[in-house]
């Protein structure tokens, strides 16, 4: 493994091993082989973390630093990033089996940019006054809600990260952050760096565990003011339901979709522009993206043009070793998901639909978890490909008539 940093918890900005000692592996999807061990923090080291995240927050040491002070800290904190992104874009790409062009050109600039933006928002974002009068005032005074737990998702590591951190940071809450067990290393690099920076020790905290065990002790602990998730929305569930039976903490949830595109018979014109349009739209990141375009709803006049052209788009889709500068898409983050992806295409065959592109494992030599980017039509309303999130590279594409007869398919998703 190229890039180093530790595998390990960071805690009160000390490297941390598990309280029970135990690990978990990290794996290269593009290869199937282990990377490294990493710590896999349980409710012991979440609650060391939150602790120390409580006792930075109560100190004042960060929550009620000068604004100018907290805002250049975070300016350093960002430049850091910056001076260190080659390494954090491997990090994502090795773990996240993402292409390193979009680690190094999108995902980690993004991050970047973000924390950069809500430094700068510090000392720009202010109270109000309520118009009273005379013999009153009323005013609104914005204030960190204490510590934040934080549970990012594997697919956008940096970028995900940064979101949620910024505004937490520069609000002067403590946080803990809990990220996915398949994309861990990356977290604790920003925490290094955040030290470094000048953050104080115990404001950022990352436990890197499996989520039933870490991220659900984080969920359930009472001294966490607020949680902010993005993943599944069975987990997402769970979040909440952890918020009931502890503390009432609020929650922040991004979760699933299955977002539906419409193509209709007067956008003829265009339809090799669109054609490419949602080809990327929906095998950006090996479709493994809450926002993926993974159904295409298309009027039947153009449906048999419309899908020659998309199939010609994903067939033009280079896969490839995520290292490789040259490669558009690279594996599925893990090998149940591959399986899972192929589970999906074999019983929308079954039940009726037909492969107009892909539909295969790809580059088996690699011993990665490889699918081609795949076409599916003659796909119906009540097929799982059309209604569930499918995290892979598959679209499925349904004809339609009358535009309220889209809108009603469109809407039958529960997403």
């Amino acid at each position: 493994m190229s890039p180093k940093t530790s595998f390990k918890a960071f805690i009160d900005g000390r490297h941390e091993d598990a309280a029970d000692g135990a690990t978990f592996e990290t794996v290269d999807p593009s290869t199937g082989k282990v990377l490294g061990n990493v710590v896999a923090g349980g409710a012991e080291d979440i609650d060391r973390a939150v602790k120390a995240a409580r006792r930075a927050f109560d100190s004042g040491v960060w929550s009620r630093m000068a604004p100018a002070d907290r805002k250049s800290v975070l300016l350093r904190f960002a430049q850091l990033l910056e001076d260190d992104l080659e390494t954090i874009a491997q990090l994502d790409s090795l773990e996240a089996g993402k292409p390193i062009s979009d680690c190094r050109d999108l995902d980690t600039p993004d991050a970047i940019n973000t924390i950069r933006w809500y430094a700068e928002s510090i000392d720009k974002v202010f109270g109000k006054v309520s118009p009273t009068s005379s013999e009153n005032l009323a005013y609104i005074v914005r204030e960190a809600i204490g510590v934040v737990g934080v549970v990012v998702p594997w697919n956008f590591p940096s970028a995900t990260l940064a979101w949620k951190i910024g505004p937490a940071l520069a609000a002067g809450n403590s946080i803990v952050v809990k990220p996915a067990e398949l994309s861990s290393l990356g977290a604790i690099r920003f925490a290094e760096l955040a030290v470094e920076a000048g953050i104080p020790n115990g404001v950022f905290n990352v436990v890197p565990g499996l989520g039933h065990v870490a991220g659900k002790a984080l969920g359930l602990h009472s001294d966490v003011d607020a949680i902010t998730f993005t993943g599944s929305t069975e987990v997402g569930r769970h979040f909440l339901r952890y918020a009931a039976d502890s503390n009432l903490k609020e929650v922040s949830l991004e979760c699933g979709g299955k977002s539906p595109q419409i193509v209709f018979a007067d956008a003829k014109e265009d339809l090799p522009t669109i054609a490419a349009d949602l080809a990327g739209a929906a095998f950006w990141n090996a479709g493994q993206n809450c926002t993926a375009g993974s159904r295409i709803l298309v009027q039947n006049s153009i449906r048999e043009e419309f899908i020659a052209l998309l199939a010609e788009e994903a067939k033009k889709i280079r896969l490839g070793t995520p290292t490789d500068p040259e490669t558009e898409m690279g594996p599925l983050v893990e090998a149940s998901a591959a399986d899972r992806t192929m589970r999906y295409i074999s019983e929308a065959v079954q039940a009726g639909a037909t492969i107009a592109a892909g539909g295969n494992r790809a580059l088996p030599e690699t011993g990665g978890y490889f699918v081609e980017p795949t076409v599916l039509q003659d796909v119906t309303p009540d097929m799982p490909v059309a209604l569930e999130e499918i995290f892979g590279p598959v679209v499925a594409v349904l004809g339609f008539d009358k535009p309220e007869e889209a809108i009603r398919i469109a809407n039958e998703s529960e997403y």
